[in-house]
């Protein structure tokens, strides 16, 4: 009488979680060889230098001078980025999705568009923005610790629109309503009622602005120079300009043990908050505008100008040359004599960056579609929910990890067989898929925990199989998420400059590595041409984006 019990915990397993061990396998074999196997490669290079452990570098490393200067400057600008870029946001989002007007997908269309640009096209465009000869060059801010934080803020702010907005456009209208109809003013509905409800978003998007401002490399390496380092352009010169690898080694453990920490308190907060929200089942229609709107109108308008601002300044430089308009500088893109900088044309380089960021994005999209299944899932065991919060950590690892690492890390580690890939060009989507990775998991894992499992095990009970029932139940829902994330992870592969410009190789370079290779050559001709391929790669990937939109419409209309 006492056996049946584990075969009723074993049929319990079987085929579910089963099938759930064996889609965690691929994932998880890529991220120990490909992410894993890199980092502690550099680690080990670092602080293993003669084959045993020397951990001297540590207290030397870090109580350089230096290495306090470039930890305070990371953590304050990466604070600060966070900062206004929610206080900025967080209005914009309520204007474009709580309050209804003529032309409000073009604006959230030009909110979007600066977090799919290349991180080094941004730092070309305030370059061009503020140097002596721009549009604002009379602030006096060239070289200024102003620009990167302003830099920071253009390109996260569509994270916290996104991110506050999304969450903000499904919340109950009711529950402000009757705090209104009881007298409460909206400053107050605002602190007791929306703020509360709002808290989830708000700490994912300040997760995420903070990691990305903490790890920004191509942005501060074009406006910061020599001056100004963070944490990540201080591996990439320790690495490259003074061969210190235990230095770079320690700055790349105290930024593992730095995002780790801040990941686990976020997921943890992030969940006792959704624990205690209740959202409505439906969204909330848009309302009209009104007079009482005027100053939160005012504010998004104004961040809207300084998005534009930037974009314009770099279209209009590309197009000045000789003191007059010209397409000199484009025309010179595809002669790849035009520049000691290049050795093959920009032309071409835009073909390998196309070519890299499809093979970047299949990869990615396949490995993230399993690993957000398994994420999402939630199992009735603790340890077994303990373990699911490990994987979902796991995988957002990659967004916090300098890229300078794991492109070194590659080339220390994959140089023998069977992984012999140094020269291979698979390396450069490999690398491009592990930081799109996080993203995509990122996109797609809300929607599918926000799927009612009780309709899983309807269809379970009306025949059809765990592989069945989830197909039946959960891809109508992920269309438009799939076509968001492809789009994004395209996007983000195609402006990846921190791996790429270790891995990329001569003869196939990829368009952010040729942008920052022609600005840092001193002429006109050479910033002129950075100008313009910059133009040219914002308009390839600003494309791109707007047709997933148009194809993401197109979809909901099939189910």
């Amino acid at each position: 009488m006492l056996r049946p019990a584990p075969l009723s915990r074993r049929s319990h397993i079987t085929p579910t979680g089963l099938g759930l061990v064996l889609l965690a396998l691929l994932p998880l074999a890529f991220l120990v060889v490909f992410f894993a196997l890199p980092v502690g490669g550099m680690l080990l290079r670092g602080l293993r230098p003669e084959g045993t452990w020397d951990l001297s570098a540590v207290p030397e490393v870090l109580g350089r001078a230096r290495t306090l200067r470039v930890v305070i400057f990371t953590v304050s600008m990466a604070g600060a980025g966070t900062v206004l870029s929610l206080l900025l946001g967080v209005p914009l989002a309520h204007v474009l999705y709580r309050l209804a007007f003529p032309g409000r997908g073009l604006v959230r269309a030009v909110v979007v568009m600066p977090f799919v640009l290349p991180t080094v096209v941004v730092g070309v465009m305030f370059r061009s923005l503020l140097a002596p000869s721009g549009l604002l060059g009379w602030l006096g801010l060239d070289g200024h610790w102003v620009v990167i934080l302003a830099a920071f803020v253009f390109f996260n702010l569509a994270v916290v629109v996104r991110t506050v907005g999304g969450m903000w456009e499904g919340l109950d209208r009711r529950a402000e309503e009757s705090a209104a109809a009881l007298g409460a003013r909206p400053w107050q509905v605002w602190r007791t009622v929306t703020l509360p409800a709002l808290a989830p978003a708000l700490i994912s998007a300040g997760t995420l602005v903070f990691l990305f401002c903490s790890t920004a490399f191509g942005v501060v390496l074009t406006l910061g120079g020599l001056r100004y380092g963070t944490v990540e352009t201080e591996i990439y010169l320790l690495t490259t300009q003074f061969l210190d690898l235990q230095g770079a080694a320690v700055l790349s453990l105290l930024q593992l043990g730095a995002v780790v920490m801040m990941l686990a308190v976020a997921a943890r907060t992030r969940t006792r908050r959704e624990q205690a929200l209740q959202r409505g089942g439906a969204r909330s229609a848009p309302r009209p505008v009104r007079r009482s709107d005027l100053p939160v109108l005012l504010v998004a308008g104004a961040v809207v100008a300084l998005v534009l601002l930037p974009v314009s300044s770099l279209v209009v430089r590309s197009l000045q040359a000789g003191g007059g308009w010209s397409l000199r500088h484009y025309t010179a893109l595809a002669d790849p004599d035009a520049s000691q900088a290049l050795r093959v044309s920009v032309t071409t380089a835009m073909e390998n960056s196309l070519r890299t960021a499809v093979d970047a994005t299949v990869i990615a999209m396949v490995l993230g579609v399993s690993v957000a299944v398994l994420v999402s899932r939630r199992p009735r065991r603790a340890g077994a929910r303990r373990l699911v919060a490990l994987l979902d950590g796991a995988f957002m690892l990659p967004l916090g990890i300098s890229a300078v690492t794991v492109g070194f890390g590659f080339l220390i580690t994959l140089d023998r067989p069977p992984l012999d890939l140094r020269t291979s060009p698979v390396l450069v989507p490999i690398a491009q898929a592990m930081v799109a990775l996080p993203l995509v998991v990122r996109t797609l894992a809300p929607v599918l925990r926000s799927v009612d499992p009780r309709l899983r095990q309807a269809a379970a009970a009306l025949g059809a199989n765990p592989l069945r029932a989830a197909w039946t139940v959960e891809a109508p829902v992920l269309v438009r998420p799939l076509l968001a994330a492809t789009g994004f992870a395209f996007a983000v592969s195609l402006g990846e400059f921190g791996a790429t410009a270790f891995l990329a190789r001569p003869d196939r370079p990829t368009v952010p590595v040729v942008i920052y290779e022609l600005i840092s050559r001193p002429g006109a001709d050479n910033l002129g041409m950075a100008l313009a391929a910059a133009t040219l790669l914002s308009l390839v990937t600003v494309t791109v984006m707007g047709l997933v939109e148009r194809l993401r419409v197109h979809a909901v209309g099939a189910f």
